[in-house]
């Protein structure tokens, strides 16, 4: 199939398709005159893709998926093993992002409360989310 029946079978755009090739996620042979010609597993795969970016992986991450992304529907589970490290850090960062989340809930609700310090009160300003840099 040529990429634009791709890009209708699998629900994503044109530019989609373009930009996973570019990135190794899609490896398109090419007729004589250049055309992409993708096969039947391409509609499985592109949704696959589609399914781990927007579950916040990058592109980058969903290489290590690339073994797995023909067979079905992609696990996010241990399912797929080159995709286990992958999952493994993505879990990591997410951790790091509720317990920093959760600290800034916990100052928040104390600043509400009445029962935050004012030092506590600064580290809420501090915070590289709440600052803007410094312009000269």
């Amino acid at each position: 199939m040529l990429i634009g029946e791709l890009a209708r079978a699998s629900g994503v755009t044109v530019r989609a398709l373009r930009y996973y090739e570019q990135q190794g996620l899609l490896q398109p042979e090419r007729t004589s005159n250049g055309y992409r010609q993708y096969d039947g597993r391409a509609v499985t795969k592109v949704r696959n893709i589609q399914l781990l970016l927007s579950n916040g992986f990058t592109a980058q991450d969903v290489r290590g998926f690339l073994p797995c992304l023909d067979d079905g529907e992609v696990s996010l589970g241990p399912a797929c093993p080159p995709s286990v490290e992958a999952v493994t850090r993505k879990v990591e960062v997410l951790d790091e992002r509720i317990a920093e989340l959760s600290a800034v809930r916990d100052r928040l609700v104390q600043a509400l409360t009445g029962s935050a310090t004012p030092q506590q009160l600064g580290t809420i300003a501090r915070h590289p989310a709440y600052t803007r840099p410094v312009r000269k």
